[in-house]
Formats: structure tokens, C-alpha cells, sequence
């Protein structure tokens, strides 16, 4: 990463440790020579004032400031003389007496040594700095005045502080480096150690910004980035459970309109399929009774025959209409479903009595294969109304053979009755669809006998309020229709218990 924590934080650690290292190097460079040579001054003006004050107690010559001068002088590295006025030497620890004194002569009486400089000056003494010129070595010097009238020549070697100071600088310069690289790799791995978790949190929001609630920060402490990744775990559990329910809202809204929609194209389909059904019979009527009005023929028998067509449409704009109020109650819940126990087979003989008349006129068969008694639990109204509308569309589209056949199967919790008729089969991409009001496979044949398309619709319905199922299928000769009934003792109990809208159960 171009910009990552860990390279900045890096680069400013390792700035400041060089810098420091640098800095260092600079004060040592520029200072050490001033502070050693200050220090310096403080140990011969220490020196010294213990020898002044020992003096003035005249205790001098005391064994124990003798032991402590000597100590001092050795730690300290101080050449030390006291003589008299007459400059006879009282207390030496210099080896050449003689040089030693020479040179200070020569720097009290300004006769030698061109290179000194006085470093500070009173009236108890003179701080001076000057180089021997044989031995190429800078001392500093002192020299003062007691209270007993004694002289005091101090003088300490100040080694080559410039050397000392090239090999601090040398020494530094090392360990610096050595200290840098050993900074930078620690440095490195301690942020690395911070920011690895900040990179998880990174990567966690960019997975979040794509909908991906899956990652979760995993981590172990109480400081502020495993406080923000939980904060962010919980941010995440948040925002998927609102986006689920907005989507949840999102889906169900969606259905909503699809379903308004899907009610608006059957409102329309519904009015559009009345209006045609309607349209046929209403100009029939208004025609005939035009002619009527008009006196087009003034024979009874034309006159009868306008009047009984008029009222045969009539008729069938009764039966739409009561159809239609059949099938709005049965899929609003609001036709009532009277559950009782009867013989189905005396229904199918009953239906098969009443559409007598039509099949002796098409000339057609119907053969029963049952074996009775067959009981069921249904509402035996509900059930007459299926059974023969399976068999007048059987009658009107029997063909060929001319053969109706309605087979009684006991299963094992449910009786199955087919009504089969041969006959043209019906095409397969049309079979889902004639359940459907106003549906008709055969148009002209389907108004020939006054068919209004909703038949099918209505036992639907039926079967649907019964909870049971109902079908059609193509067989090799003719077409085949089949609905299904409890047959168990108890059924009409279950079915109360599954909360129908009943309102008597009877065994008849």
C-alpha cells in the first residue's frame, strides 16, 4: 500500500531516532570540549578551596589533610606545589621540582609560554590554560595566595579533549546505526502489531460497503481498535438484519403490486369476457324484440319463435349470471360448505338419470363401473354440481364412439371419480388453462350448446373449498376428468378441525 500506517509510522520513528543520534553527535561535537575543560576548573578550584581553608585553621601540616590532598591530587590527576615567599618548597608531589616551578615563574611573570590564556582571575587566584611546547600536552593551571603567606601552584593535564571527542563521535556514530536499524525493525514489528487489526477493519468495511456481513473483526484486549471492531461487528449485524428486513419489506411490497396488478389484468380480462358473453345474447334480445316491436312477421308462429328465442337468451344470461355469483362466493369463502356423509353412487345415478334425456338425443353411452355403497364426506349439493358438469361437457364433446364412462376407485383415505369420454383430445399447452374462467377450448362448439366457460372454474372452486384435488388428462381416445373425495369414517371431523366454513355435519 502506497500510503500505508505502517511505512509513516515507521519512517517518522526511524527520523526521530536519527535525529536524535545526529543530535547527539552535534552537542559531543560542539560542547564536550567546554564542558570537560569547565569541569576541569571545578576540580582544581576544589582542591584548592580545601587547601585555603586548611591553611587559615593552620592545620596544613596535619597527617589527615595530608592523606586527603594526596587523594584527591591522585584521583584528580593534580600536580601540586606550595613554597614560601623565599620559594623554598613546603609540600611537592611533582617529580621535577625545578621545571615545575620554572613554568610557573614564566607564567606569572609573562617571561614564557606565549600560548596562555587566563581562564579566570581573582584575588585568591589565577586560572590559566597553556600548552607545553616540548611535550605538545595543554595543561590547566593555578596558582594562588594562602593565609599564611604561602604560594599555591596547582596544575592537571587536559588530555586531547579533540581526540576524545573523535572517538565519542566514532563510538556514537556506531551504536547509532546499530540502534537505528534495531529501532526501525522493532518499530516496524510493533506497527505492524497496530496496524494489521486497522487493515482488518478496512477490509471488513469495504466487504460491508458490497453487502458481505459475513467477515466479522476477531480480535482479543480491551483498547480502542478491538472497542472499534466490535463496534463495527455490531454495526454489521445491524445492517444486514435492517437490509434483510428492508428487502423482506422490499419483497413483499413487490408482491403486493404484482398481485395488484395481476388482480388489475383479471378485473379487465373479467369485464372484458362478460361484456362478451353478454354482448351475443343482449343483441339477440334487442334484435328480436325490434322485430317484435316492428311487426316484421304478423304470423303467430314467427311471432312465437322471436318470443322463444328472446327467451332463450334470456335464459342464458340468468344462468351466467347466477354462475358467476356461484363462483364469486365459492372464491371470496362466503358460499357456506355443508360437510355430510352420503352414497356417492346414488349422486352419479342421480346426474346420470337427469342428463338422460341429452344423451339419448346425441345418441350417446354412459356406463357406471362402481360397486356400491361408496360413502364420502363432501357436500353432496356441491359435489351433484361437479359431477354433472364433468358429465354434460362429456355429452357435448363426445365424439366418435360416443362413449361416456364414470369409474368409482376407492383409495385409501380418498374415493376417486373419472369421467371419461371419447372424442377429440384436448391440446396439451391448453389443459393448464381450462380452469380459468371464461376459457374455452372449442369457442364456436362451446356457444353452439350455450357453454359459458366457467364450469370448470366453478367445480375448481368446489374442489378447492373441499381441499381435494381435481384434474383432466388426454387419453388415447377421448379425454378424461377426475375429482377426488374423503372416503374416512371420521373425515367430516377433520375437516372441522382443519377450520372450514361449516355449517352441519350430517350422516345421512
Amino acid at each position: 500500500m502506497r500510503h500505508s500506517i505502517t511505512r509513516k509510522i515507521t519512517a517518522i520513528m526511524i527520523s526521530i531516532v536519527a535525529g536524535t543520534v545526529l543530535l547527539c553527535w552535534f552537542i559531543n561535537t560542539t560542547l564536550l570540549e567546554s564542558y570537560y575543560i569547565e569541569n576541569k576548573q571545578k576540580t582544581l578550584l576544589g582542591t584548592f578551596d580545601m587547601v585555603y581553608e586548611e591553611s587559615e585553621k593552620g592545620r596544613t601540616d596535619g597527617d589527615d589533610f595530608l592523606i586527603r590532598l594526596e587523594k584527591r591530587c591522585s584521583n584528580s590527576g593534580i600536580s601540586l606545589m606550595i613554597i614560601k615567599s623565599d620559594r623554598t618548597i613546603i609540600q611537592s608531589n611533582v617529580g621535577n621540582d625545578e621545571n615545575f616551578l620554572f613554568q610557573f615563574l614564566g607564567l606569572i611573570f609573562h617571561t614564557e609560554d606565549k600560548h596562555a590564556r587566563i581562564l579566570k582571575n581573582t584575588q585568591e587566584y589565577v586560572i590559566a590554560k597553556t600548552k607545553d611546547s616540548r611535550l605538545k600536552t595543554d595543561y590547566l593551571m593555578l596558582w594562588g595566595s594562602l593565609q599564611n603567606g604561602n604560594m599555591i601552584l596547582m596544575r592537571t593535564a587536559v588530555e586531547s579533549i579533540k581526540e576524545s571527542v573523535d572517538i565519542a563521535n566514532r563510538f556514537l556514530a556506531y551504536v547509532g546505526v546499530t540502534m537505528v536499524v534495531l529501532c526501525a525493525v522493532i518499530i516496524y514489528i510493533v506497527t505492524k502489531r497496530i496496524t494489521n487489526p486497522i487493515l482488518q477493519l478496512a477490509d471488513i468495511s469495504k466487504r460491508m460497503t458490497n453487502l458481505d456481513f459475513d467477515a466479522k473483526f476477531h480480535g482479543k484486549g480491551e483498547n480502542e481498535i478491538n472497542l472499534l471492531g466490535d463496534h463495527m461487528n455490531q454495526l454489521s449485524e445491524t445492517l444486514e438484519k435492517t437490509i434483510s428486513e428492508l428487502k423482506s419489506a422490499n419483497n413483499e411490497l413487490q408482491t403486493d403490486l404484482e398481485r395488484k396488478t395481476e388482480i388489475d389484468e383479471m378485473r379487465k380480462e373479467f369485464i372484458s369476457n362478460v361484456s362478451h358473453e353478454l354482448k351475443t345474447p343482449i343483441a339477440l334480445i334487442q334484435g328480436y324484440a325490434e322485430g317484435l316491436q316492428e311487426c316484421i312477421n304478423d304470423d303467430e308462429a314467427s311471432r312465437d319463435f322471436y318470443c322463444e328465442v328472446i327467451m332463450d337468451e334470456a335464459d342464458k344470461m340468468n344462468s351466467l349470471v347466477k354462475s358467476l355469483l356461484t363462483l364469486n362466493q365459492l372464491e371470496s369463502g362466503g358460499e357456506q360448505v355443508v360437510f355430510e356423509r352420503f352414497d356417492l353412487l346414488e349422486v352419479i345415478q342421480g346426474v346420470s338419470n337427469a342428463t338422460a334425456i341429452l344423451r339419448e338425443q346425441g345418441g350417446i353411452g354412459l356406463s357406471i363401473h362402481a360397486q356400491g355403497p361408496v360413502y364420502v364426506w363432501a357436500d353432496e349439493f356441491k359435489t351433484e354440481q361437479v359431477l354433472t358438469n364433468y358429465i354434460s361437457n362429456a355429452i357435448h364433446y363426445a365424439d366418435n364412439e360416443k362413449k361416456i364412462e364414470v369409474s368409482v376407485i376407492p383409495k385409501e383415505d380418498t374415493v376417486r371419480v373419472e369421467v371419461f369420454n371419447t372424442g377429440p383430445c384436448i391440446p396439451e399447452e391448453e389443459l393448464v388453462h381450462i380452469w380459468d374462467k371464461f376459457y374455452k377450448v372449442d369457442k364456436a362448439r362451446t356457444r353452439e350448446y350455450g357453454g359459458s366457460g366457467i364450469g370448470l372454474s366453478i367445480v375448481k372452486a368446489i374442489m378447492d373449498s373441499f381441499h381435494q384435488e381435481c384434474g383432466v388428462s388426454n387419453e388415447d381416445n377421448g379425454v378424461k376428468f377426475w375429482f377426488e373425495l374423503d372416503s374416512r369414517v371420521d373425515g367430516g371431523r377433520n375437516a372441522e378441525n382443519r377450520g372450514e366454513n361449516i355449517v352441519a355435519l350430517r350422516d345421512k
